[in-house]
């Protein structure tokens, strides 16, 4: 009897610790072997799941390679294809040699297609050759904080060398999703390329059609790395990134951590693109003051219990010398969550304003000003 009760008591605590923990942090159950979910704004981590494993990304990798190709050229730049990148392995947009090629249409067909052939056209282009470009991959991955990566080619094609972390694939997402013309290439569904033969590039990732405000980013498969995915949406003005590493079942996976951070986290706006967050003085200047404004909406994602612990700081000198020339940086919005530092965006000028002329002094004198 004694023991049938234990039992019990036991079963019943096990299933309120997988109820508790479904809900309140522990997330969905998903059959990736590494995920994360990451605010695109702020960086903040939603959730997590042995975020610093090192695993194989496979076509993950090109969102590296296309950051770097829009950092590094533009995209009317025209790339004669050299004699590496015809008939790569995998996917492909079947690249001509010697083909002239504009680099808008070789990364739409990086991220849409996900051609091999063009991330080694855009290698050579950008870095002379894929191994000078695999370089350039790992310089950008370590100023980007994303220490547990190691890149030997710009495709994804597997090799035991070639390497990241969920965590560090959500950081190279996030910075290439902050780049307004990248953003714009992983949300479109068709792209018609400017060239003969193969030039409808249609979007492999099926978040754009299956998951509400889906709008990015790349799949990746190999037999060694099994099924990568990173995607994004946006809500209500929030955007977060999903990585999901070695995940069998990954778009459902996405998607239920997607759900998850949605329903837990909603957006709380600190402050609107171009409203006026302070007035300062203006010394010497044909107007006394003049408004700071921040460039871009700054939302953040909170619990309903965090909404009360969300405070920021703005650091702008309280008098400015005239002349003042709009869109000068001024200063800082700093803000807070719980006390720590969650998030820091640049504060401008609203206005032009001149410095003060002799006969504009008079008048103040005479005034008593």
């Amino acid at each position: 009897m004694k023991k049938s009760f234990l039992s019990i008591l036991l079963i019943t605590f096990i299933c309120f610790q997988i109820s508790f923990f479904s809900v309140y942090g522990e997330g969905p159950s998903i059959s990736a072997s590494s995920a994360v979910v990451m605010d695109v704004q702020t960086g903040r981590i939603l959730y997590a799941k042995n975020i610093h494993a090192k695993k194989p990304m496979a076509s993950t990798t090109k969102i590296m390679t296309a950051l770097l190709a829009l950092e590094n050229s533009s995209p009317e730049t025209i790339v004669k294809v050299p004699r590496q990148a015809v008939g790569v392995e995998g996917s492909s947009i079947y690249l001509q040699y010697d083909e002239n090629i504009n680099m808008e249409d070789l990364v739409y067909g990086l991220m849409l297609r996900s051609g091999n052939d063009s991330a080694v056209a855009i290698a050579n282009h950008v870095a002379g050759s894929v191994d000078e470009f695999s370089k350039l991959m790992n310089r950008r991955s370590k100023e980007l904080g994303a220490n547990n990566t190691n890149f030997v080619n710009p495709h994804g094609l597997h090799d035991d060398q070639h390497y990241t972390t969920a965590y560090d694939l959500a950081l190279i997402s996030r910075k290439a999703l902050l780049n307004k013309e990248f953003k714009k290439i992983v949300s479109t569904k068709l792209w018609t390329a400017d060239r003969e033969g193969f030039k409808y590039f249609y979007n492999k990732n099926k978040t754009l059609t299956q998951y509400e405000g889906g709008d990015g980013v790349k799949t990746g498969f190999t037999k060694k790395s099994g099924r990568c995915l990173v995607t994004s949406a946006t809500r209500n003005g929030m955007q977060l990134v999903t990585v999901v590493l070695n995940a069998p079942n990954w778009f459902q996976d996405s998607y239920h951590l997607l759900d998850y951070a949605f329903d837990q986290y909603k957006p709380y706006d600190i402050v609107k693109q171009d409203a006026y967050l302070k007035f300062i003085s203006v010394k010497d200047g044909k107007k006394s003051e003049t408004a700071v404004i921040a460039k871009e909406n700054v939302i953040i994602p909170v619990t309903e219990e965090e909404k009360d612990k969300v405070a920021s700081v703005i650091e702008v000198d309280e008098v400015i010398e005239a002349p003042v020339t709009r869109n000068t940086k001024i200063g800082k919005l700093k803000v807070f969550l719980d006390g720590k530092l969650i998030y820091t965006t640049d504060l401008y000028t609203r206005e032009d304003i001149e410095r003060k002329d002799f006969k504009d002094k008079i008048v103040d004198f005479i005034q008593g000003n």
